[in-house]
């Protein structure tokens, strides 16, 4: 529905300019989701498209259809070289490729938004669908505004863009109040001045019918006064309502602070990558060291650190069985696998910035070497839309998933921050940190015991910590079990492998057992430990690049401390030579047998004498049918209660029912006994299904209902109700006799379903005072 009048220029450009303004600051939380200078191009360039489409559309009157057709035109005009630009031909014309995703991110850009690290930037087609919404939002908000009767929708449009911002921008908060009260003052007063407008207009008109007639310039100047005033009023109103309003949030955010990570769509929608649905890559240590792998070369890094370690994966999940790879499924503090557009913000890491650069020559999977924590990668060869599309990575425990995995040839440049580290001495003044890791399934036999071992005595959480890798390094010997002349040594880490390594004569392992182990009595001292599976290159850092064999694989722990965050550690003893094991059981002294006496008269149990098998057996059947009576009497317990739970409700109404009516005929005096019984038959008729006129008098009641008694009764209160003398309290017994009959009556003739509906029924309920009802 339109207006029948043709807008003001003074009309068009106020509600243009509100409306640019409060997209402007809506847009404010988007800038986080992509923080790109392309971002400020296309809200500028989308909002102006749409005010001309939609000031033209008021301009000359076009349809909707029109407008319509006109918005999806300048949508694929602009579409490409705004939301899609590294698919515009020369930079500014539409392709055929970014045509094609322009439309396709239309329907999937919403939840690619959703699974991938912010900020975007340019990636992909993913500024498609703030596009689509600045672009059509200007459209619908401007038209509404200049030409609809319900204008003051208009202010929805800006609140569209900011509801976006925050539910697709990050779990955390970007001066959320300031840009909502900003926001919320502005769209008030763009409101104000519309009702303003209109109040003028009608003014106006009214001055001009009025200014034929006789003294008609007076009445207008008069009119005109009165509407300045108004006008006045009405500002210095909104101004303060808006001060108190704006000072009460502001001063609420001061002494409430929001706390934690808030809740938004890219914390609750699945990821696409899962690492519960790939192996372990610490149950494949062994297969490293096995040959030829092991003096393959997997892969090649260049620029790393001296005693860099190259991190494959993180694990953080151990369930007795396996370590494995964490999921914020499971625990939050995990982290999820999510998208990289552009770049990780690792400014508050303290640490080193490297530049490394990988090359994969027999490597395999989907687990990425990295290092650090991840700032940004960039991927070279021939699969490098392959692997960028694929890439996946969570921050939390510095590891990098390629889905399909990597494959001889690929490449790719990342630059890292690797942390700052404690010094050796420092170690002992580390305190555990905050980080919640999930619950452990099954803890090793005797791995308390052995921890109380090399613990004891000692006191301090970091000393602790630092005497149980001494104790690991000092019994600890190192043999992969893999050649004949190594001594045997069982592969795997389970909580099986584990007990054996803390129990037998010598403690022999690698450091796929000494990691878990280590982490597993890191966990026990109140550290939250991690082990990282990965790769140690022997060959020296510089410039050049560094082989990685199969024979470079370890495995390490991180154990999170409240100063440093987490930290490195490596369990693994030394290689050495490792001893020979001693006997298992001494040598066993032959003794001669004795002869067994024979059996006296009293070990000979007498023939009458009940075995005391019989007795047991007895008792154990009582016990059993003990059992069966409690599991039959639990069972009953449970289903009366869940019948109690079902009929409460209508238990409690019939209470109330009964308490009203017992309040009502106990009255102090006879009169409120008489008011008491006529409301207890009009409640009565509520719940019968009668509807009479909630200000229907009494007569007006009973006529509803009908018959002669009815009509009596109310008739009887309205006597007793406005007669001068006092009410006998006989005649208070009386009516509350013609109130029981009458209520029986309404009974009559109805089924057992409606008598019940009746009973229960709360329509007679909603006009009562729950004050009252429980009063005295």
């Amino acid at each position: 529905m339109t207006t029948a009048t043709r807008p003001t220029t003074v009309f068009v450009l106020v509600n243009t300019l509100l409306l640019w303004t409060t997209l402007a600051i809506a847009s404010l939380l988007v800038w986080p989701i992509y923080q790109s200078e392309s971002l400020i191009v296309l809200l500028v360039a989308s909002i102006l498209a749409g005010s001309v489409i939609a000031i033209a559309g008021a301009r000359f009157g076009w349809s909707s259809a029109t407008v319509l057709l006109s918005s999806i035109a300048m949508f694929t005009v602009l579409g490409v070289p705004l939301a899609v630009p590294q698919e515009a031909a020369f930079g500014v014309l539409p392709s055929i490729e970014g045509l094609r995703q322009l439309f396709v991110g239309v329907a999937l850009g919403w939840k690619q938004l959703l699974t991938i690290t912010l900020p975007v930037g340019t990636y992909q087609a993913l500024l498609v669908p703030v596009f689509t919404l600045v672009l059509f939002s200007t459209v619908l908000g401007l038209s509404l505004a200049l030409r609809s009767r319900r204008g003051d929708l208009a202010v929805l449009a800006p609140l569209l863009v900011f509801v976006f911002g925050i539910a697709f921008g990050p779990d955390y908060t970007t001066r959320p109040l300031l840009i909502t009260l900003t926001l919320v003052v502005v769209c008030l007063l763009w409101l104000m001045w519309r009702r303003w407008y209109r109040r003028r207009v009608a003014i106006d008109q009214l001055a001009g019918a009025s200014s034929g007639g006789a003294g008609g310039t007076g009445q207008a100047r008069a009119v005109a006064s009165d509407h300045r005033i108004f006008g006045l009023r009405t500002v210095i109103s909104a101004v303060l309502i808006l001060a108190i309003a704006g000072g009460a949030a502001a001063a609420a955010a001061v002494l409430v602070p929001p706390e934690g990570r808030r809740t938004v769509l890219r914390t609750t929608i699945e990821q696409p990558f899962d690492p519960r649905d790939y192996p372990s890559p610490l149950s494949g240590f062994r297969r490293y060291l096995q040959q030829p792998t092991d003096n393959e070369v997997l892969f090649t890094v260049t620029g790393l650190p001296l005693d860099g370690r190259v991190r494959i994966a993180t694990l953080d999940t151990y369930d007795g069985v396996v370590y494995s790879v964490g999921s914020e499924e499971v625990n939050s503090d995990s982290g999820s696998f999510t998208r990289v557009p552009q770049r990780f913000d690792q400014s508050a890491v303290a640490g080193d910035e490297v530049d490394l650069g990988v090359e994969i020559v027999g490597y395999g999977g989907v687990w990425m070497p990295t290092l650090g924590k991840l700032e940004s990668v960039e991927f070279t060869g021939d699969e490098t839309t392959r692997l960028r599309d694929s890439f996946y990575y969570n921050d939390n425990g510095g590891t990098g998933a390629i889905v399909g995995g990597l494959e001889p040839g690929d490449g790719y440049q990342l630059r890292a921050v690797v942390p700052d580290q404690p010094a050796e001495s420092q170690l002992g003044d580390l305190t555990p940190g905050s980080t919640n890791l999930p619950s452990l399934g099954v803890l090793p036999a005797e791995l308390e015991l052995v921890l109380s071992e090399y613990t004891t005595g000692v006191e301090g959480a970091g000393r602790r910590l630092v005497a149980m890798l001494d104790g690991l390094r000092l019994n600890g010997y190192i043999s992969h079990g893999i050649n004949e002349e190594d001594p045997p040594s069982r592969s795997g880490h389970s909580a099986d492998r584990v007990t054996q390594l803390l129990t037998d004569q010598r403690m022999i392992g690698d450091a796929e057992q000494y990691a878990v182990t280590a982490a597993l009595m890191a966990r026990q001292l109140g550290f939250p430990a991690r082990v990282v599976f990965g790769f140690v290159p022997t060959g020296a850092a510089g410039d050049g690049p560094v082989a990685v064999r199969g024979e470079d694989v370890s495995a390490w722990i991180e154990v999170d401390t409240e100063r440093y965050g987490w930290v490195t550690l490596d369990p693994t003893p030394p290689v050495r030579e490792i001893p020979e094991e001693l006997p298992e059981e001494p040598t066993v002294v032959s003794r001669p047998q004795q002869a067994t006496p024979p059996q006296t008269p009293d070990d000979v149990a007498a023939p009458d004498e009940t075995p005391l098998d019989s007795t047991q057996e007895e008792q154990e059947e009582l016990e059993e049918w003990v059992v069966i009576l409690l599991t039959v009497a639990r069972i009953l317990g449970w289903v009366l209660l869940a019948i109690a739970v079902l009929i409460s409700p209508f238990l409690a109404i019939l209470a109330a029912k009964s308490r009203r009516r017992r309040a009502r005929r106990r009255a102090p005096t006879a009169l409120a006994r008489i008011r008491g019984g006529w409301d207890e038959y009009r409640d009565a008729v509520l719940d019968h299904g009668f509807e009479p006129a909630p200000t229907a008098t009494r007569r007006e009641v009973a006529a509803k209902v009908g018959g002669g008694k009815a009509a009596v009764l109310a008739a009887v209160t309205d006597r007793a109700v406005f007669a001068p003398a006092d009410v006998a309290v006989e005649d208070a017994d009386k009516v509350w006799r013609a109130v029981v009959e009458l209520n029986a009556s309404l009974d009559t003739g109805a089924t057992r379903w409606q008598r019940l509906k009746a009973a229960i029924s709360t329509r007679s309920l909603g006009g009562y005072s729950v004050s009252r009802l429980f009063k005295r």
